[in-house]
């Protein structure tokens, strides 16, 4: 299952139910419950035996160990919330259990997945295992610097993603777990390994854990933090929410009006306009009408490879937009207000405000937590580079790890040092003609040629990135150069 057509209509349908029939004071577990079983609902089928059923599991697995990692255990909140932690971990892993038992159904009758799950003892041993593992780890790092074993849990964090994105690692695994469950090792692949959710998971785990360490983290129940991990609507392709807004609504829950109708009002217009961009114009756009692997190679003329790259910046900019639309609308209609993700970004005339507008809850995450903190350490140090070194190696780690978090390959590499590159340039001219252009305040005409022309070189600028992001790096080399005229 993926987050289609039928989903998004059996969500609409789930909030109306939640709104309608529901006690006030159940809404919040609904969340919970729903979200649980939603993330083995959604992850697709995958070839390797049982993984789509693992894969969940061990979301759940790592969103329950980290909270354990990233609480604050004398709190007199989190002491508060004790007994309904215990509460919230036994609903958890009956819900896992009672979902491994699809297994004695015919695929047909499957609810979840018509992949079929593991033995339910198994399911159950592995639970237990998991918790003890957990509080074998506790027990030894319970006399240890807290702050570094947080570090410990966000370096796990990124050397599991970065598994998980590396086709070569990835393959390694892969084959080494169709080894163990008797398929072919022959044929494993990256695809494999479709964990669905997880790098949006990974980040807001890395977010919560890096909080904890600076004490900006609220106290979160176990209730609440699972909730806020795998929040149905934005599980599949965010937006990144942080977890002191989302506990805002997530508390104010029993307050909210049931079938509000200004609420599903702009809940569902928001998803009407979220279809519209991603099933009409993406997909149109898609089939034919976008650059891609095999009509950039096909492809001889300039100006059809430049359409082509509009077309793929426009489909791109409708089918996550349009996700986003219908994850925001769905949110609503639950009582759940996500970020917003995009703010008409291709209208904007320099590339700091296009990414201030694009993805930017990802892009605020990476400036909270790769930009801030990397620019900060190299002025601490004793022998610290220029202001302007340490911006431009900043912005380059920021768009290189905004780069990699879509695949460890070679082109999302360069499209972030395209970025990178881009915003330092950015940041030097702005620096040297600010008076300048302050100067274009009594000269209307001239701003508004001037506001023309920074729109059309910052569009040019993203568009050209696409190439890097499109295409891998053997191919989107010879087609930049084709879109020029040159020959390669």
């Amino acid at each position: 299952m993926t987050f289609d057509l039928r989903a998004i209509l059996i969500f609409i349908g789930a909030a109306v139910l939640y709104a309608g029939l529901l006690p006030r004071r159940a809404r919040a577990w609904a969340l919970l419950v729903g979200s649980v079983v939603a993330i083995y609902w959604l992850q697709p089928n995958l070839p390797i035996r049982f993984s789509t059923f693992i894969f969940p599991t061990a979301t759940l697995i790592l969103t329950i160990t980290m909270w354990w990692f990233s609480r604050d255990p004398q709190h007199p909140d989190q002491l508060a919330s004790l007994k309904e932690d215990r509460i919230t971990l036994i609903v958890v892993a009956a819900i896992v259990l009672l979902l491994s038992l699809e297994r004695l159904l015919p695929p047909e009758w499957r609810f979840i997945s018509a992949a079929r799950p593991p033995d339910p003892f198994a399911v159950l041993i592995a639970l237990i295992a998991a918790f003890l593992i957990v509080a074998a780890i506790d027990r030894l790092t319970r006399n240890r610097n807290r702050r570094r074993v947080l570090t410990g849990c966000i370096l796990f964090l990124i050397a599991l993603f970065a598994a998980l994105n590396t086709e070569s690692l990835a393959t390694q695994i892969s084959r080494l777990w169709r080894t163990l469950t008797g398929q072919d090792p022959a044929v494993a692949s990256l695809i494999d390994l479709s964990w669905l959710g997880f790098s949006y998971v990974a980040f807001r785990l890395i977010h919560t854990l890096r909080d904890r360490q600076t004490g900006i983290l609220p106290v979160l129940s176990l209730r609440e933090y699972v909730t806020y991990l795998i929040f149905a609507p934005s599980f599949v392709a965010g937006p990144i929410d942080r977890a002191e807004r989302f506990v805002i609504d997530y508390r104010a829950l029993p307050d909210l009006r049931g079938l509000d109708a200004a609420r599903f009002s702009a809940g569902g217009t928001r998803i009407a306009i979220g279809l519209l961009k991603k099933f009409v114009i993406a997909d149109s756009l898609a089939l034919g009408m976008s650059l891609s692997a095999q009509n950039a190679a096909q492809t001889q003329s300039a100006g059809w490879l430049w359409v082509l790259l509009y077309g793929y910046g426009l489909r791109l900019y409708f089918d996550f937009g349009g996700y986003t639309d219908i994850a925001i609308g769905i949110g609503i209609m639950f009582g759940i207000t996500l970020p917003e993700n995009f703010k008409r970004p291709y209208l904007k005339t320099t590339l700091t405000a296009f990414w201030q507008s694009w993805h930017t809850t990802l892009s605020n995450w990476a400036r909270f937590y790769v930009f801030t903190p990397f620019s900060r350490w190299m002025l601490m140090r004793k022998h610290k580079p220029s202001s302007n070194m340490i911006v431009l190696i900043a912005q380059l780690a920021t768009m290189c790890t905004i780069g990699l978090w879509h695949g460890m390959t070679w082109n999302f590499l360069v499209w972030g040092v395209w970025h990178g590159m881009g915003l330092w340039i950015h940041k030097q001219w702005s620096d040297r003609t600010r008076q300048w252009y302050r100067g274009l305040g009594d000269k209307p005409r001239q701003k508004r040629a001037w506001t023309m022309v920074s729109w059309f070189v910052t569009f040019q600028f993203v568009m050209l990135g696409w190439v890097w992001f499109a295409l891998p790096i053997e191919l989107a080399i010879p087609t930049f150069a084709k879109l020029f005229g040159l020959g390669w």
